[in-house]
């Protein structure tokens, strides 16, 4: 049980782990080759920043802009990978996708860079998506990221013309769109027995009246009756019919009458 724990925890912190190293591996090179790529990022309504919706989440400032994505990044993937497995990817994808087609659909005309707005997104789906489920493990995870990242709420305002207020605005919207438009897929909430129960007997309001010595049994369809046959087996005791021969005992001279 504990050797398959971890083998779930390596294998959601894989992903992140690659996407964050190749993160920093874009940013050293463009430090120690002193290319410029901002332009990987979004510019606005320009066919030049277009190819920024995908490239956008992977290029950076610099060291400390790197540094403040690298933990939230790499702890709300891995959550989203460990509790939501392989839809987390479709999720990731949407968000990803949202953020940057509408950043450079709406946001200030300049260059948009940074992971940000996806770290933004993630953070909205876990927490709503436990609310929309229903789900108390998921819930719970919800009111840890609400602890952990609840500051960030004031990122989507714009205070700081500096940050990309858009990304975080555009990404928390994504994130709860996809809360919302997967909340049917993934995980299911177990369901308690009187929940369960009341289905039944919605599906089945025959068997309820039959309990109930409600329901006329002369008058039941075929599957009314198999209902009710289901019923009595369960409600009524078992009879025993027990068949007794008494014979008497053969007398001495009837034992002896053959010799």
């Amino acid at each position: 049980m504990a050797t398959t724990g971890k083998k779930e925890i390596i294998r959601a912190t894989a992903f992140p782990a690659l996407f964050i190293i190749l993160i920093w591996l874009i940013e050293l090179g463009a430090n120690i080759s002193k290319v410029r790529i901002v332009t990987l990022g979004i510019l606005p309504r320009s066919s030049e920043g277009l190819l920024g919706i995908l490239t956008s989440p992977f290029i950076h400032g610099d060291l400390d802009h790197i540094l403040s994505n690298t933990a939230p990044l790499l702890i709300v993937t891995t959550g989203m990978i460990f509790f939501y497995k392989e839809l987390a990817y479709r999720v990731m994808a949407t968000i990803w996708l949202m953020t940057g087609a509408w950043v450079w659909m709406f946001a200030r005309s300049e260059w948009h860079i940074g992971a940000s707005g996806l770290i933004y997104g993630f953070v909205c789906f876990l927490f709503f998506s436990g609310i929309f489920r229903r789900d108390t493990r998921l819930t719970a995870i919800s009111l840890l990221v609400t602890f952990l990242y609840g500051s960030l709420v004031w990122g989507i305002l714009p205070v700081n013309q500096i940050v990309s207020w858009e990304s975080h605005l555009f990404g928390s919207i994504a994130g709860l769109f996809s809360a919302y438009y997967y909340r049917l897929e993934g995980p299911k909430r177990p369901k308690p027995q009187w929940e369960i129960d009341e289905e039944y007997e919605l599906l089945h309001p025959q068997v309820q009246e039959i309990e109930e010595g409600e329901h006329d049994l002369e008058n039941l369809t075929p599957s009314e009756e198999k209902n009710s046959e289901i019923v009595n087996k369960i409600s009524t005791p078992t009879e025993w019919k027990i068949s007794y021969t008494i014979t008497s005992k053969p007398s001495e001279s009837s034992e002896n009458k053959g010799d």
